[in-house]
């Protein structure tokens, strides 16, 4: 049984996807975030407006654990290689309908810290089912004040702990902002 949204078939049968991303740090305490394009409105007040930001990672392939599959992420995404992936802070479970196609997002976020803020993201765009409109650092202020939409909603928080020094004791679950 499927349902529409703005004249877009959203199917309830959507298929599992187990992806591994990171909140990757500089030394200078900002967050690499990648700009995307979705292939649908995101917000109905604004149709036209479709860029999201998200973490660097992605799906897992078989065999792989989240950690295995960060790793491999990074160095795709990246082109950073030999890091340490450092411990799960966050989760977000749930339809995601920003991408081509559409899928019950099952994420797992961990910390990086990377030591220069130096990436290479040539192989970017080749790695993704949608658009790369680019990558940009942002600071804990700028993460907190923009009316940008970074996915998934709760992140900054999650951003200024890690800041702090604050390990969460246990995943913090985040959710979606609300998705047309």
């Amino acid at each position: 049984m499927g349902y529409e949204i703005l004249g877009y078939d959203m199917t309830q049968d959507l298929p599992v996807r187990d992806i591994a991303r990171a909140l990757v740090f500089d030394p200078d305490q900002r967050l690499l975030l990648i700009a995307y394009e979705a292939v649908r409105p995101i917000d109905p007040a604004r149709p036209d407006d479709r860029t999201f930001w998200f973490m660097p990672g992605g799906g897992l392939e078989p065999g792989e654990n989240h950690v295995e599959a960060c790793r491999r992420e990074l160095s795709e995404e990246i082109g950073v290689t030999g890091i340490e992936i450092g411990p799960q802070v966050a989760a977000c479970d749930g339809p995601f309908h920003h991408f081509r196609t559409s899928r019950d997002a099952r994420e797992r976020y961990f910390v990086v810290h990377l030591p220069d803020a130096t990436v290479d993201t040539s192989r970017l765009a080749e790695t993704e089912d949608n658009p790369v409109l680019g990558t940009r650092w942002w600071t804990l202020a700028e993460l907190e004040a923009t009316s940008e939409r970074i996915e998934p909603e709760g992140l900054a928080a999650v951003a200024r702990d890690i800041i702090a020094g604050t390990i969460p004791p246990t995943p913090v679950v985040l959710n979606w902002r609300e998705q047309p």
